[in-house]
């Protein structure tokens, strides 16, 4: 092993409101010491303790188009949930969006910026 993961960072027009949604999606809270202000917002506990997201302002950020390859996922997080049902519901009602793709355990959506994501369950 070369090194550990620190923080997976997502470009977004509005870094608060973008990390307000992974926190309710996620159970994870504001880590405000490792912020700065409203241009990189950080998600998760003290480095080293996994998972931490970070959101950074893009404000031109052009945001995926799932599935046109023009515009390619970039990257993607995996959600495990209990209930998919009830859990859709609740990433909806925090502004997510379904996007057209599923499959045998998960189901493709979009946050409110318009990055991919998956709702899994086994």
């Amino acid at each position: 092993m070369i090194g550990q993961l620190r923080t997976v960072a997502i470009d977004c027009p509005d870094p608060r409101a973008l990390a307000g949604f992974y926190a309710e999606l996620l159970g994870l809270s504001l880590a405000e010491e490792d912020s700065d202000g409203n241009e990189w917002v950080v998600l998760g506990g003290p480095v080293g303790q996994q998972p931490r997201l970070a959101f950074q302002q893009a404000p031109d950020l052009v945001p995926p188009a799932w599935p046109d390859p023009a515009r390619p996922q970039q990257f993607h997080l995996d959600v495990t949930v209990d209930d998919i049902e009830v859990a859709e519901k609740a990433a909806l009602a925090l502004g997510a969006r379904r996007l057209p793709g599923e499959g045998e355990g998960f189901r493709v959506y979009a946050d409110p910026v318009g990055h991919p994501f998956c709702l899994c369950w086994d």
